[in-house]
């Protein structure tokens, strides 16, 4: 496995990258430190967009069902991260067992940008996790 990159988390009182408009430390930050889980899919989904844009592969495998997670992660450093939007959620919620999370996620990448559409599934069992794409 190679060497995972150092994660640059954006300091407590900062923005979330999830852009939700609460502090990293109110948001996300708890979420990606280990501190807590997400309590609902849409969190779960907002703590991993974040994991993505900060470079925490460890997060993001750690936050993926074991039946479709891969044994490595890369994160391609080329790309910035630079917005969420959530679209649609469906059940996903603290009692439901799964839920679906509708996302268009914005980026630039060598100076050009691009945005990443996907319906993802999640499962509760201990905690949530992420499935795969939906289709």
């Amino acid at each position: 496995m190679p060497p995972q990159t150092p994660v640059d988390r954006p300091a407590a009182s900062s923005p979330c990258p999830c852009r939700s408009g609460a502090a990293f430390g109110e948001c996300c930050g708890p979420y990606l430190s280990g501190r807590a889980a997400a309590p609902t899919a849409v969190q779960l989904m907002r703590s991993r967009y974040t994991a993505f844009a900060v470079g925490d592969a460890a997060y993001l495998l750690a936050t993926w069902h074991p039946s479709t997670r891969p044994r490595t992660l890369e994160l391609d450093p080329h790309i910035t991260w630079r917005s969420l939007e959530i679209v649609r959620s469906a059940r996903g919620g603290p009692l439901d067992r799964d839920g679906l999370v509708e996302f268009v996620a914005r980026y630039v990448v060598d100076g050009e940008r691009g945005a990443q559409s996907e319906v993802s599934r999640f499962v509760r069992e201990d905690r949530w996790r992420y499935v795969d794409a939906e289709g």
